[in-house]
């Protein structure tokens, strides 16, 4: 499994990934999750995936597949060219559409075969970008290919292991945060749900994406033990410890003055 989780700023997007999986608890093997995808340079896409890795593995492969068919066509018996692509959508909601029904056509190619064999074939995705002369967006698209955006209500989304992780974002996360605060706030929850979840760890990636640069300004990866990394872990941790040890007294405690 992994954890994944994207903001939609006022300023642009962050978007984190964890690169953990892990068949088992003697497996555990690191694999990215974070892609970035500029087909043209109008347009920029941010894909993270979790669930199967067989799937979303090809789900990428076919995403690739259909913009060199569509950059350089070639006639093939076994493909048709795509009618829609990465770099001839217009919306940020029709590639949304788009990689949900790449996603879809997999699991249903392969899905049967798995289940036999007791495996799911089930993959989510969260897309973040923008095309030229549009807002950026942020979507998840579920299982079944279909998909739902980030609000100003709502402003970030989460694939895999995520309840551990959604705490901080529920207290703290606004539109308003600068692209560097939703990054610090990623990672928060990023070592949360890594910390109470054997299936979610380092290394971390991070892409941040200004609005209307359509390029990524910063792209890292936080190694366990990073300095970055390791002073926001301990930081959070002793920020939280702290808090705690300043809650009010209960009225019966010795000591309080109301009591």
């Amino acid at each position: 499994m992994t954890y994944c989780v994207g903001l939609l700023l006022d300023d642009g997007l962050t978007m984190v990934a964890d690169s953990r999986t892990n068949a088992g608890v003697d497996y555990i093997s690191t694999y990215s999750k974070l892609h970035v995808l500029q087909p043209a340079p109008d347009r920029l896409f941010v894909l993270m995936a979790a669930g199967s890795l067989a799937t979303t593995r090809e789900v990428l492969d076919r995403i690739g597949r259909d913009l060199d068919q569509a950059i350089n066509p070639r006639p093939s018996p076994y493909q048709q060219a795509p009618t829609a692509t990465l770099l001839n959508v217009n919306y940020l909601f029709e590639a949304a559409t788009y990689i949900g029904q790449v996603s879809l056509a997999v699991q249903n190619e392969h899905g049967p075969a798995l289940r036999q064999a007791g495996v799911s074939a089930e993959a989510s995705f969260i897309l973040g970008g923008q095309i030229a002369g549009q807002a950026h967006g942020l979507f998840l698209i579920y299982p079944q290919g279909n998909a739902i955006a980030a609000t100003r209500e709502t402003p970030y989304l989460q694939i895999g292991e995520s309840k551990y992780g959604k705490p901080a974002l529920d207290r703290l996360a606004h539109t308003g945060l600068s692209l560097a605060d939703g990054a610090r706030l990623c990672l928060v929850s990023m070592v949360g749900a890594a910390r109470s979840n054997l299936s979610v760890g380092p290394p971390f990636e991070v892409a941040l994406c200004p609005r209307d640069q359509l390029s990524p300004s910063h792209l890292l990866r936080l190694e366990a033990g990073s300095p970055d990394l390791e002073t926001i872990s301990q930081s959070w941790g002793a920020s939280l410890s702290s808090a705690f040890f300043s809650l009010p007294r209960f009225s019966w405690e010795p000591g309080n003055s109301q009591s």
